[in-house]
């Protein structure tokens, strides 16, 4: 059930069910020379909407620009602060709030988020309490990464063995690829498997990882691989929404 495509009364209703919902949040930046500039946020999109069809929950729109300034070297690349990004997610979260959801699941593509994310968190905790004291409705947040659990790291080993990577990687080109068939791109990478390492800012990214892979080798990625990562996140994180909501 999407937000973006209910009435105000389905919405009212569905409160009369339940209080939670699934917030997808990505992010705009490059994914390398065959991953899609929206990767983070059409990851974090279709596997909501999955895990929203399997649980019956609520999904809200997409926020699908997120905290990218390292990505900042690279064409098409778009950023929001972390205070930007801490203030939309509390006015996102407040005006939901204010019609009755209690508990907001947020389904993430994009490590850069995780650190505003969970600084917004407090920002909305405390305003909550600040404006309604003790009798304020207990809001709960939680952040999961679409690829943070243990059933997709052992089917991303699987296909990928040890060419994953931790950026433009085989797993999310592979989503974004059954998501998407149609937008499949093709690049030629030498090597195959980029090499790994950090970086500072934008310019030592670009510097460092001068085609935006890091340490991954995307050429591996399939459709049908998306298809299998897809079925395996959204159950696993399906199971990890229906306990939030059951927490006492």
């Amino acid at each position: 059930m999407q937000l973006l495509l209910s009435t105000w009364a389905e919405a009212e209703a569905y409160l009369k069910t339940s209080k939670g919902i699934i917030l997808p949040i990505g992010s705009t930046e490059q994914h390398g020379p065959n991953g899609l500039i929206g990767t983070d946020a059409i990851c974090a999109e279709v596997v909501a909407r999955g895990v929203g069809d399997a649980t019956g929950a609520m999904v809200g729109p997409t926020i699908p620009v997120g905290m990218a300034v390292h990505h900042m070297d690279f064409a098409g690349s778009m950023t929001l602060k972390p205070s930007t990004l801490i203030a939309l997610l509390r006015d996102y979260v407040m005006s939901l709030a204010e019609h009755g959801f209690e508990r907001f699941f947020f389904v993430n593509g994009h490590g850069g988020n995780v650190a505003s994310v969970r600084a917004a968190f407090y920002e909305i905790y405390a305003e909550n309490r600040a404006l309604r004291g003790r009798q304020a409705p207990e809001l709960r947040c939680t952040l999961v990464n679409w690829w943070e659990n243990q059933e997709i790291g052992r089917l991303s080993r699987e296909l990928f063995g040890g060419k994953e990577g931790s950026h433009a990687t085989p797993s999310e080109v592979s989503l974004t690829q059954y998501a998407y068939p149609e937008s499949i791109k093709t690049a030629a990478m030498d090597p195959e498997t980029a090499s790994p390492g950090g970086f500072y800012d934008a310019r030592d990214f670009r510097r460092r990882h001068p085609d935006g892979r890091i340490g991954s080798a995307p050429g591996l990625a399939s459709p049908k691989h998306g298809k299998r990562l897809f079925d395996t996140a959204v159950e696993a994180i399906s199971r990890q929404y229906s306990a939030f909501l059951a927490e006492a």
